[in-house]
């Protein structure tokens, strides 16, 4: 009687676990796919694909950084093509002359907040947010007009495609758009581990966070992420939180407080790949503790009034996946694989049958049942990367099964911090590279600012408080 109860429950248990990442898998994905072919037959002015050159807008650039002296120049020099645009480099207590560098690098164009120890190295989200007073002092210097002022968070590594800008400036035509998530490719995939990376942002996310645009809820990420000032002067507080990721903190409070978020598929921002599996288990670590913190907000959405219901449902899938899904995966996977691997030792026929058909057949429908997420993750990165052929990103989405250790040691470990109590921040380190950009002259503004009279017209000040 308990066998058969406790057998129930595990097969009801996994069902429900595939049933519900498989749903919200599907959907993003076949989403993003729709999104992504409406704006390939597009025609030319179609909001799908539009793109302007700034008319008075102004967009700063805030890139947090500690000791990214082997990157910061090319970055900053690349994101000097971007017209009509401030950059400020926030020098988190660097010991290896960033800001300096970066100084260098941007001239009149840039302006360096350098934090000192023992103030600095507290976190991205506090660095931001010294950042952010900067760019409001800026404006109010400048006489810039607020509500066509943009601020977007870059990463000491990160570098925009082409005209970037001019595609997300339309998306902000919209009122109700708070902010602009770029989707992520990573630059360094000449390595299996690289690779894979860019397998997911490029693949997964890129085309799931498309497919959130028909929800408005696309997640803010820590590179290319565009928001509207006066959106973030409204919270009516330091805009990024001391969350391990500042980031989706940022996104669900801009959501609950009535803004949209939106992405383009016109534009994107690269950055490097982890090259070290230890160093990549820490960063995901860190991401899955912030994210399952964020957990702690869906209160707050279910009771938002703001919120369309497609909106609190795909919020509330997006927050619940470590927890709903990944988790229980990892034990339900093993205890599924070790109870499978039992039975055909004891008896195939048990499995597969006793004919030839019925254990091809049977063999066919297991491995389509077993690695289905698998196929459609091959096909949807060749989808968004060509060049990488067809087979190869088929063969590449069935290392997903051994990736998904990455995901499983990640998430547990995450689970540990937060049961301990530990909130330390990593950051990533990166790797010199070859080919540095050259340097170009800063662009002619397209536009003339528009002035507003004080800082009192930008920012109520408040305390700074953590949302999370």
């Amino acid at each position: 009687m308990l066998t058969d109860i406790a057998s129930g429950l595990f097969y009801g248990t996994t069902l429900l676990t595939i049933a519900i990442g498989l749903s919200y898998f599907l959907a993003c994905a076949g989403a993003g796919l729709l999104e992504m072919r409406a704006a390939a037959r597009a025609e030319p002015g179609s909001p799908a694909i539009a793109r302007r050159e700034p008319d008075g807008e102004w967009v700063y650039f805030l890139v947090p950084g500690l000791n990214e002296g082997v990157v910061i120049e090319q970055t900053v020099t690349a994101l000097l093509r971007t017209p009509n645009s401030t950059i400020v480099m926030i020098d988190d207590g660097s010991d290896d002359g960033t800001g300096d560098i970066a100084e260098q690098a941007g001239g009149d164009r840039a302006i360096v907040v350098r934090r000192v120890l023992p103030n600095a190295r507290q976190g991205k989200g506090k660095a931001l947010n010294q950042g952010f007073e900067e760019v409001l002092a800026d404006v109010a210097r400048r006489g810039l007009d607020p509500d066509t002022v943009f601020v977007c968070v870059m990463d000491a590594d990160g570098r925009l495609s082409e005209d970037a800008w001019s595609y997300v400036l339309p998306l902000f035509d919209d009122p109700k758009v708070g902010g602009v998530q770029l989707a992520v490719k990573i630059r360094n995939s000449d390595k299996l581990i690289t690779r894979i990376q860019d397998f997911e942002f490029w693949g997964l996310s890129a085309i799931s966070q498309y497919g959130r645009r028909r929800s408005r809820t696309v997640s803010l990420g820590g590179n290319g992420q565009f928001s509207r000032l006066r959106a973030l002067v409204d919270l009516g507080r330091d805009p990024w939180s001391e969350s391990l990721t500042e980031d989706l903190d940022l996104a669900i409070t801009l959501l609950i407080e009535g803004w949209q978020l939106d992405s383009t598929t016109k534009a994107w921002v690269d950055q490097q790949g982890v090259t070290d599996y230890r160093r990549l288990v820490k960063q995901r670590t860190r991401w899955f503790q912030g994210h399952m913190t964020a957990g702690r907000r869906l209160g707050e959405i279910w009771r938002n009034r703001k919120l369309s219901n497609l909106a609190v449902l795909e919020m509330t899938l997006y927050l619940s996946i470590p927890w709903v899904i990944v988790l229980p995966w990892s034990l339900l996977f093993h205890i599924g694989l070790f109870v499978s691997v039992s039975q055909l030792a004891a008896d195939p026929s048990t499995i597969f049958g006793t004919t030839l058909f019925s254990r091809v057949l049977i063999g066919l429908l297991l491995y389509v049942a077993s690695f289905l997420p698998c196929l459609i993750s091959g096909y949807l990165y060749y989808r968004r990367e060509r060049n990488y052929g067809f087979w190869r990103s088929f063969l590449l989405g069935h290392v997903l099964i051994v990736w998904n250790y990455v995901s499983f040691v990640s998430c547990w470990q995450a689970l540990g911090r937060m049961l301990e109590g530990k909130t330390g921040w990593d950051k990533t380190a990166r790797t010199a590279e070859d080919g540095a950009p050259e340097s170009v002259p800063a662009p002619a503004a397209t536009g003339v600012p528009r002035a507003v009279p004080a800082t009192a017209a930008l920012r109520t000040e408040q305390p700074a408080q953590a949302s999370s």
